[in-house]
């Protein structure tokens, strides 16, 4: 696939790496092109400009930005986006742990209004960046499951297949409009673990016993 991937950041830098070592074509672009370019030579990828990248990603453009910084960027680069698949990564969580977008629609659906064209999935925003970088991330032999929520099936199709080849098992959380409850999830999960020291995989019950004790 081509791959484009807006940002040079901890999450730019571990997706980008597992996507070029399996062969992945991926370009990456930033605002900053020093920064840009040794991130490219240190993954395998090539280096460009934001646009640039939004450009190659003719299967996926990976949007790794601040949130605060994220709709202005995809605003800019809307023309560029139109017909793509965009994954959005972004955590709107402010300090206490709190969602930036509380009382309005997600930062998914922000994204998606500022790059009308593009099929936004919500997607690789629950987990450390150091998560990421693992080869597999595979726990107790079992894969990490990620959720996705989109609304176009092409779109999050492509998706999947990136998932898989992280090593990881692809979870279908709905269409875009429950991109809030993954993103409010994750504000409540980052408390658990860097507020609190909690084992957070610990407050569900495994699968068998989520709708009551088997027989």
């Amino acid at each position: 696939m081509r791959i484009g991937i807006v940002g040079t950041g901890t999450m730019a830098r571990a997706l980008g790496e597992q996507w070029a070592r399996v062969g992945h074509e991926v370009l990456v672009g930033g605002r900053d092109a020093d920064r840009a370019g040794a991130l490219a030579d240190r993954i395998g990828a090539r280096a460009g400009t934001a646009r640039e990248a939004a450009e190659h990603g003719r299967d996926a453009v990976l949007l790794a930005v601040p949130y605060a910084a994220a709709v202005g960027v995809v605003s800019g680069l809307a023309g560029a986006l139109r017909g793509r698949a965009l994954i959005d990564c972004t955590n709107p969580v402010a300090p206490g742990f709190v969602l930036e977008t509380r009382g309005g629609p997600s930062a998914a659906e922000r994204i998606a209004a500022a790059a009308p064209g593009a099929s936004v999935v919500k997607a690789f925003n629950l987990c450390h960046e150091s998560v990421w970088r693992r080869t597999p991330p595979v726990f107790d032999g079992r894969p990490l499951a990620v959720p996705l929520c989109g609304d176009d099936a092409s779109a999050l199709e492509t998706v999947r297949g990136l998932v898989r080849d992280l090593g990881c098992a692809p979870v279908d959380g709905g269409g875009l409009d429950r991109a809030g409850l993954l993103e409010a999830t994750a504000a409540f999960l980052i408390g658990l673990w860097v507020g609190e020291g909690a084992d957070a995989q610990a407050i569900a019950p495994p699968l068998a016993y989520a709708g009551g004790r088997p027989s």
